[in-house]
């Protein structure tokens, strides 16, 4: 995942946002405790950047990496100012731009139904860095209506037909950022013309951006059973974590619990994370062989605010399964509440949870929501840390060295996601089956992603927001 986000470049980031547990406020990205908004109505410059450096001093996770003192008078944006604040953090690989700030209005929508504007599009570079492809495309939203799905390459980007430019000439002059200004703000109403490349042709077509509520769980490939040598495993493909993937999820796995599925596929390969209850929710409905005594996580905070700790304990539904063996589809851009599931299962199910893939992004924190309304301003501040039944939440650099199984395997994009001839998903069905693999090595950098023989990263902007984060290089 690498840009400034951190989490996302090999594909990316957040607990509740990048990992959290919510009440309302909690992600991985999100917030466990719900401090009073701030009733300050100040809002110059100076303003915000003081009462961003307040909040920081005491809920902040790493106090001790915090200045002593840092005027803000050299800032000339809020942002800035949290950068230099985290700066040693973020040297150290605690903190990669998890604490920033951000809209309440835009982040509340998002978390509560998915809503964004934009093409609907989650966009990819090649290795080679000059091509750009479609990795995945939204329902409802305005570039899957105009043909593009996963696999499409982007071939040029203009506002006409007249002043279309190469993504290669684009990148050559201005990076990777060229083509997210190229791509246009996310404001309802952007058009882009696209000169667009897959299996059906060559064409230019128009796209607009438009709001839309993205589905956590896909209607097209997100859910469903898959035949394996006489074996029914379930697959789930969980985009982010938010409130709105509860019910898909709950149809799902009542579908595989009246069909007698005890092998299962979660795939989060470009899931950043989103809310921790969201996360728990899943880890309910795959504990169906746990009692209520068993923890799924813990969430601590600083020493001074250890009051705001807990322990959740698995609370098993009745649309549970009981797994026998779990493979958990993972990328560097598998952040945050991701980890917190996949984590959450290594000490009950042992070899029999696997990652497939590469390594994640290593996430094991996650934030709270302080909010200072007048101003519209929401700063997501990295404040708990999780762990699993086994005090594990060790895995700033990925789970790979965590997990107890690993399987390589690269992410295929000239095949939809969840078909059995996917790499990834193909790999997870061997490593369900019991047949040998590769363990996977390196870091959360690695990049997976392939058509044919190019792979990519997902393309993420220098700030992204709140979609971005936990739906990594949404545009």
């Amino acid at each position: 995942m690498r840009k400034r986000t951190g989490a996302i470049l090999a594909m990316a980031a957040m607990l509740s946002g990048c990992g959290g547990s919510d009440s309302g406020n909690i992600s991985t990205g999100g917030s466990t405790p719900s401090p009073t908004p701030t009733a300050s109505t100040g809002c110059s410059l100076r303003e915000r950047q003081d009462w961003a450096a307040s909040q920081l001093r005491e809920w902040y996770l790493f106090p001790d990496t915090l200045p002593a003192t840092l005027s803000p008078a050299a800032y000339t944006t809020v942002d800035d100012y949290i950068d230099a604040l985290t700066a040693t953090a973020r040297s150290q690989r605690k903190d990669r731009f998890f604490t920033y700030l951000t809209s309440i209005k835009a982040e509340d929508a998002y978390y509560a139904s998915g809503s964004s504007a934009g093409f609907g599009l989650r966009f990819a570079l090649d290795q080679s860095g000059r091509r750009l492809f479609a990795a995945e495309a939204f329902e409802g939203a305005p570039g899957l209506a105009a043909g593009i799905d996963r696999g499409t390459e982007i071939v040029a980007i203009g506002t006409t037909s007249a002043n279309l430019r190469t993504v290669s000439a684009i990148i050559a002059a201005e990076g990777t950022a060229g083509l997210t200004n190229a791509l246009g703000p996310d404001t309802v109403g952007t058009a882009r013309v696209m000169q667009v490349s897959d299996a059906a042709g060559t064409r230019t077509v128009t796209v607009t951006k438009a709001d839309f509520s993205l589905l956590p769980v896909s209607t097209r490939y997100g859910a469903k059973i898959i035949q394996d040598g006489g074996q029914s495993v379930g697959y789930i493909n969980l985009r982010t974590f938010i409130k709105t993937a509860e019910p898909a999820l709950k149809t799902a796995f009542a579908d595989f619990r009246a069909k007698g599925v005890t092998r299962v596929i979660i795939d989060l390969r470009y899931n950043g994370g989103g809310l921790i209850e969201t996360a728990e929710y899943l880890g309910d409905l795959l504990g169906g062989a746990r009692s209520t005594s068993e923890v799924f996580d813990y969430v601590t905070f600083r020493t001074e605010k250890a009051s705001n700790n807990t322990t959740r304990f698995f609370a098993p539904k009745a649309e549970s399964i009981a797994p026998t063996r779990i493979a958990f589809i993972g990328t560097g851009g598998t952040a945050s509440a991701s980890e917190l599931v996949i984590n959450a299962f290594t000490p009950y199910l042992h070899t029999n949870a696997g990652l497939i893939g590469t390594n994640t992004y290593g996430k094991p924190v996650g934030q709270i929501a302080l909010d200072k309304e007048a101003c519209d301003d929401r700063l997501r501040v990295v404040a708990l840390a999780t762990q699993n039944a086994a005090r594990n939440g060790n895995y700033y650099d990925g789970l790979a060295s965590t997990v107890e199984a690993s399987c390589q395997a690269s992410d295929e994009i000239a095949y939809q996601l969840g078909d059995p001839l996917e790499s990834s998903t193909r790999q997870a069905l061997n490593f369900l089956a019991g047949r040998s693999c590769t363990p996977i090595t390196g870091d959360a950098s690695a990049r997976s992603l392939r058509t044919s023989t190019a792979r990519q990263d997902l393309l993420i902007p220098d700030r992204p927001g709140t979609a971005q984060r936990d739906v990594p290089g949404l545009f």
